[in-house]
């Protein structure tokens, strides 16, 4: 059975999921930086995907990046399950 605390980080994580998932979508299409939203989605992802974009060069302009940020969450996320049971 769930606690609320469970639901409140299963919530922040797929927020965080979605928004890095929205980030790589938006990079295969045209789209107007400038819109509220793509603002607000580049304001969540690009701390959670600048510390990794230094430690995988691009390939062919295919950034890798979000893989490296997905993998973290994942470890994160289950220390952070770890810790409050």
């Amino acid at each position: 059975m769930y606690s609320p605390l469970d639901r409140i980080i299963d919530i922040v994580f797929q927020f965080l999921y979605l928004s890095i998932f929205a980030r790589i979508v938006l990079s295969w299409i045209p789209h107007d930086p400038f819109h509220p939203i793509v603002s607000f989605i580049n304001r969540v992802s690009d701390p959670i995907l600048r510390p990794f974009r230094g430690l995988i060069p691009s390939i062919a302009g295919l950034d890798l990046s979000p893989i490296l940020a997905f993998i973290s969450l994942g470890f994160i996320r289950k220390f952070i399950e770890l810790l409050i049971r």
